[in-house]
């Protein structure tokens, strides 16, 4: 299982503005989130990947670095079809890899000369990066911005076997904090996570 900590200490040392990578990480690897169905998530954890039969390689797949991001798309475990919650471990130098590859989901001036350029790099693109509010234990929407990643192509096959260093079933960690996901409640336990270095031009 990971490192946790208490949420109300951890966000203490959080940027509360900006956009910001929350992870948690260490000198090789990074941890990204995913809630998927039980025939999805049984297997990945039974056989270390998530190349099955049921996971389709021909659609994009978002990932998310934040917990708290994939607990207010997941409804902290109780969506349907986002019952198993997985911590994905990949190595850092393939996320790295990913945000460099990325193409903003919105029209960027600043990096594009014209939106007609954008549209035909995303087009192109294996890896779509979004920027969103991101959320307090609650669901609250919180001043500061996440990022989530979308996955097709080759990149998304590289995530779901090649890349993948570890799979984490933290479906039972999710069950057991769900009752304690309020904004100020000193039970609550979350993964340890701080901001993510980036390089420039990533």
């Amino acid at each position: 299982m990971l490192a946790t900590a208490a949420y109300l200490t951890q966000k203490t040392g959080w940027p509360s503005s900006g956009e910001h990578i929350l992870a948690h990480y260490d000198e090789d690897t990074l941890i990204v989130y995913q809630a998927y169905r039980p025939a999805i998530g049984h297997f990945a954890i039974k056989h270390g990947h998530l190349a099955g039969p049921d996971f389709s390689l021909s659609r994009m797949s978002w990932v998310k670095p934040n917990v708290l991001w994939m607990m207010y798309r997941s409804g902290w475990g109780t969506k349907e079809g986002q019952e198993i919650t997985l911590g994905l471990r990949i190595r850092r130098t393939f996320f790295d890899s990913l945000l460099a590859a990325a193409v903003p989901s919105s029209f960027d001036p600043g990096r594009f000369a014209s939106r007609e350029a954008w549209q035909a790099a995303v087009a192109e693109s294996q890896v779509r990066l979004q920027w969103d509010p991101d959320h307090a234990p609650s669901g609250a929407r919180q001043e500061r911005r996440a990022v989530q990643l979308g996955l097709r192509g080759r990149m998304l096959a590289a995530f779901a076997k090649e890349e993948l260093v570890e799979v984490l079933d933290l479906s039972g960690f999710v069950d057991a904090q769900r009752a304690f996901a309020q904004d100020d409640d000193p039970r609550l336990l979350t993964p340890l996570e701080r901001v993510y270095p980036v390089s420039p031009g990533q």
